[in-house]
């Protein structure tokens, strides 16, 4: 899905997904992905502003951010529900009372359940005044109706043990919502397919400096920004569909909206392992180690609770804490799991 979100707009790109979505379960579409940050946007600002000068972007990017669970959240996954059919999606994502966001994907199943939530490992360049950085605990492939999916975002593609350690778990489709919107893209993509044996799916969002809202804080830098360096397009696009021979399927679509659909024959893979298997028969794990700590990182250890019966630990991507007082758990986010 080859869109632009309505720039820093929650609830207004979140209608945007329903339509988008409904139209292309319209098409057939049992998987429908769309772009990096969709909702509500990402920081094209950090290229064009001093650091000094974004605050106030930060902080509406931190307002119309999406937490886990919570009503945006809800509102997707009545979305996929609705439509039924597997939905991912790059959101800017929080916690409920936290100071930090996050570059996140979340994926749905058709019944609307949250399958998984993946936190970027590493924000890229200037990504780093805005995004923090996830823990790895949620690096896993997931089974869903649509076929086995991993994800990773943007320059995490370009991680090698980040994708050794997802193709150890068997993807079949490879999702990279990204904002890396150039011809090089469409490379990388070819180039994981075949050394994955999966298909791959590199989705990117478009934005012209048009379709920038008036009412949005200052937008005349970034207009005059996306003028002098792009001939007005803030974000190009190049989203594509790429077979496990790294032959392309679909697009790439370049510098304008649309819907990139393709048929994913998932039996012809075994044909594809046979000649190439990273982490089967062409892997030599006596000479090559990794070791991966995809445990939860908590922010804190309590040592108070320590001899009491309760969590002493309260984890970053959360789960059910009783704290004392209260007479109901709080709910917090929970982490990805795979489910079937």
């Amino acid at each position: 899905m080859q869109d632009s979100p309505v720039f820093l707009d929650r609830a207004a790109t979140l209608d945007l997904v329903d339509e988008l979505t409904d139209r292309a379960a319209d098409t057939g579409a049992q998987l429908v992905v769309f772009p990096e940050a969709f909702v509500p946007g990402p920081p094209v600002w950090i290229d064009a502003l001093p650091v000094a000068g974004d605050a106030e972007w930060h902080a509406l990017l931190m307002r119309e951010s999406v937490t886990v669970p919570g009503p945006a959240c809800d509102r997707l996954a009545a979305a996929a529900r609705r439509a039924s059919v597997v939905l991912v999606i790059g959101a800017n994502e929080r916690e409920h009372h936290g100071g930090t966001i996050y570059n996140t994907v979340l994926t749905f199943g058709p019944d609307g359940s949250l399958l998984g939530r993946h936190r970027k490992l590493m924000p890229t360049h200037g990504e780093r005044l805005v995004w923090g950085m996830g823990d790895g605990s949620d690096l896993r492939v997931l089974d869903t109706p649509a076929g086995r999916l991993a994800s990773l975002i943007c320059w995490e593609n370009y991680m090698p043990l980040a994708r050794f350690h997802l193709y150890t778990q068997g993807p079949e489709v490879w999702l990279a919502p990204t904002l890396a919107t150039a011809e090089h893209w469409v490379a990388s993509m070819r180039h994981i397919a075949r050394e994955a044996g999966c298909f791959a799916v590199g989705v990117a969002p478009v934005m012209h400096r048009d379709w920038l809202p008036d009412t949005l804080l200052d937008i005349e830098p970034l207009r005059q920004d996306a003028q002098e360096q792009g001939d007005g397009w803030l974000l190009d696009g190049y989203s594509v569909i790429v077979d496990p021979t790294g032959q392309v399927l679909a697009g790439p679509l370049v510098r304008e909206r649309g819907i990139l659909t393709a048929d994913l024959d998932l039996s012809a893979l075994p044909a594809r392992k046979r000649l190439f298997d990273a982490t089967g028969h062409y892997n030599r794990p006596d000479v090559f180690r990794l070791t991966v700590d995809d445990r939860p990182k908590p922010a804190i250890s309590t040592l108070a609770r320590a001899t009491s019966g309760e969590p002493t630990e309260a984890p970053l991507h959360g789960q059910t804490i009783q704290m004392p007082g209260r007479s109901q758990p709080i709910e917090q986010a929970a982490p990805a799991q795979t489910t079937q």
